[in-house]
């Protein structure tokens, strides 16, 4: 259960990432209100697989979902560029999220 969580963690992540550009500055209230909770939620959900999961490999692989879900997100719906390199980096960043899930005790 704790690795569902870590990844749902790892999606609300990418929710308040993306939120962040709709918040103006948070100076819109309803975009900053659904950003403000999907920070709490992953943070939430982060804690829960913290019980089970080491820090260090938690933290790596939330950080790694919400990096890779937020560039693609960039990429495919606000023509951030897709370069051949950009995508070879995001791939080295799931390899190594995958790498830390098969090599965890958990």
């Amino acid at each position: 259960m704790a690795w569902i969580f870590l990844i749902l963690a790892g999606l609300t992540e990418i929710g308040w990432a993306i939120g962040m550009k709709y918040t103006s500055g948070f100076t819109r209230l309803l975009p900053s209100i659904a950003t403000l909770g999907c920070i709490a939620l992953s943070l939430y959900l982060l804690s829960l697989a913290l019980k089970a999961i080491p820090l260090g490999t938690a933290y790596a692989v939330w950080t790694g979902i919400g990096a890779v879900g937020t560039a693609l997100i960039g990429m495919i719906f606000f023509e951030e560029p897709a370069a051949a390199a950009r995508v070879a980096c995001l791939v080295m960043i799931v390899a190594g999220t995958v790498g830390l899930k098969i090599f965890s005790d958990t």
